[in-house]
Formats: C-alpha cells, sequence, structure tokens
C-alpha cells in the first residue's frame, strides 16, 4: 500500500508519519510506501521499514501533487491548508491553498489506478452558531470566515468526486486541536494551544477572549486516531454525505486555564482582541456527533488528559525548538 500525506511537514502529518512508520501497516496491508509533501520538504519519520519520499512542492500545482500521488496510492491525507487568520487576511492564498490544491487533489486521484481513499481535513469553521447551540449532525455549514467557506467548498468538490467514482472520500470536520507544539501560528485560534503551552513554557501569553469563551476541541493523539479509522473504515454506511463532525470535547477558557498550577495561570494576560474574537466567536462549541460515534470514530479523552499527553510528547521537544 502507497500513502501520501499531503501537508506531510506539519505536526499532525509528522505524528501522522510516525505513526505509519511505527505500525507498517493500514487496513490490515504493510505499508510499501509513503508520501510526505508540503511547502517546504518534510522530515523522514525515524524507524520506518519502507520507502519514504520527500518532496516540496505548492499544493495548488497540479503537477507537483501528481507527482506526490503516484498511480499505485491507495490513501492520500489532505493536511495541508492556509490557517484561518491567514486566510481571512489574505483572500487569494486561502483560495488557492485551501480549494484550489483540493481540486488538484482529485486530477492527480483521478489518475491513480484504482480509485484512493482521501482522507481530508476539513473544520469547525465551516458552520456557524451560537455559544449555546449544539450542532447536529445534519447541521448546514454557514461559515462566517473565508477559511471556513473554503474548506466546505472543497468537501463539496471531493463528495461530488466521490459520487462520480473518482475516489472516495472521508471529509473530517476538525475541533480546535489542542495543544499544538511548537510556536504560535496565524491560525484565529492558535490562543487555544498558547494558553496552555505557553504557560507550560515559562512564557507569557495574551488571551484574546473571555474566560466563559467555550470551544470544541481535540487533541493530537485523538485527532491521529480518526485520521488512521477514516482511512481504513467502511464508507458505504456514509452514502453521499461524507462529512464526519468528530466527537470532540467542549471546554470553556476558564476549564483550560484551571489545568495549570496558579504560576502558570499568572503568565496568561487578558488582551482583547475584536479581529480574534471575530473569527472564532463564529464557530459552534457544541456538535451532537452522534453519526461518528456509530461510525466508530472514538470519543476525545479530558482536559487533564490533554495536558498530560503533551507533556509527554512535546514538552521537551518544544522547549528544545525554541531555545527554551
Amino acid at each position: 500500500m502507497h500513502i501520501t500525506i499531503l501537508g506531510g511537514g506539519g505536526f499532525l502529518g509528522r505524528k501522522l508519519a510516525a505513526r505509519l512508520a511505527r505500525d507498517g501497516s493500514l487496513r490490515g496491508q504493510a505499508v510499501t510506501g509513503l508520501t510526505l509533501f508540503d511547502i517546504t520538504t518534510p522530515q523522514p519519520p525515524t524507524g520506518a521499514a519502507f520507502p519514504v519520499r520527500c518532496l516540496a512542492g505548492d499544493v495548488a500545482d497540479a503537477a507537483a501533487v501528481a507527482q506526490a500521488v503516484p498511480a499505485d496510492t491507495q490513501v492520500v491525507f489532505q493536511l495541508a491548508a492556509v490557517v484561518s487568520a491567514a486566510a481571512e487576511a489574505d483572500f487569494d492564498l486561502g483560495v488557492r491553498v485551501n480549494l484550489l490544491g483540493s481540486l488538484a487533489l482529485i486530477d492527480a486521484a483521478r489518475r491513480c489506478a484504482v480509485p484512493p481513499r482521501i482522507v481530508f481535513t476539513s473544520s469547525v469553521a465551516s458552520f456557524s452558531g451560537s455559544q449555546q447551540a449544539e450542532m447536529p449532525d445534519d447541521a448546514r455549514q454557514m461559515p462566517l470566515n473565508s477559511y471556513g467557506a473554503e474548506k466546505a467548498a472543497a468537501e463539496l468538490m471531493l463528495q461530488d468526486a466521490s459520487r462520480r467514482g473518482m475516489l472516495d472520500a472521508v471529509n473530517i470536520r476538525l475541533p480546535t486541536v489542542i495543544i499544538r507544539p511548537g510556536r504560535p501560528n496565524k491560525a484565529a485560534s492558535s490562543f487555544v494551544s498558547a494558553i496552555l503551552r505557553e504557560p507550560l513554557l515559562g512564557l507569557e501569553t495574551p488571551l484574546p477572549v473571555g474566560e466563559d469563551f467555550a470551544l470544541w476541541v481535540s487533541s493530537p493523539r485523538v485527532v491521529v486516531e480518526w485520521l488512521l479509522h477514516a482511512a481504513a473504515m467502511d464508507t458505504a454506511p456514509l452514502g453521499t454525505d461524507r462529512g464526519i463532525n468528530p466527537p470532540g470535547l467542549t471546554v470553556t477558557v476558564r476549564e483550560m486555564l484551571a489545568a495549570l498550577s496558579p504560576a502558570e495561570r499568572a503568565l496568561v494576560k487578558q488582551e482583547p482582541d475584536a479581529t480574534v474574537a471575530g473569527i472564532v466567536g463564529g464557530w459552534p462549541a457544541r456538535f451532537a456527533s452522534a453519526r461518528a460515534r456509530r461510525l466508530g470514530f472514538q470519543e476525545q479523552v479530558g482536559l487533564p488528559d490533554i495536558v498530560a499527553a503533551f507533556r509527554e510528547d512535546d514538552l521537551a521537544a518544544t522547549r528544545a525548538e525554541r531555545g527554551l
């Protein structure tokens, strides 16, 4: 089985590649090759018993994506994206990467010997709703930001390509993933990881929203499980509706801060930011996720386990990366 990860240099791509290298198989089949593709050349995972190609290129470049998805590819994880605030600030860039990149993937998939499974990471940002609303599985996607609109449009195109038999898509609408290792990025939701990660590193960080603000979150560990499950699951029960709202966790900022020590909590400084609040304020914080549970997607663990997992998996590496 040949597998491609578009966005293979990002933190989820790296974790997914490491897991595939460790397991050596997917769907009960041996992995015979892995391609990692990103805007800069990704690093291969250690310990892989199969060949790993690491390619740099533009995900909106159809020729580059075709090279990353050879004809024998059976699974593609599409993780490459321009994040929320960056897509809102630069409309053309967001459309190019988040929408045209998915169209380039469809073109590449059509050239495969067998229609490949495409696992596409969509987003909670493709929905809008109040802090009190709970979104049912059949909720209409009505994004209030360009990033969410691009993700929803890409979902529709992948769903239609599945209907036509060109590929076999599962579109996972990821919650905000915490705790992200490394440094803050340009996502509007970057603060959600930062208010935990930075204090654990001994650093101050701003809080752009109030402590009662609620978010729908997931951990990197569980997201990797969701991605692998989406790659291996029977898609017949999905029918034409290829969108999945996985079972994330609703937490408030206050609950997140309570996971820190008093000294760590003091490093989080209230600094209202109307731009950030305007983007994340439209993202629902609660989803029913009944369909995902029926389809076997793993439940998200609680906040203490999320913090403990970051300490175990990523804290030391983040300290080293940032020279702390």
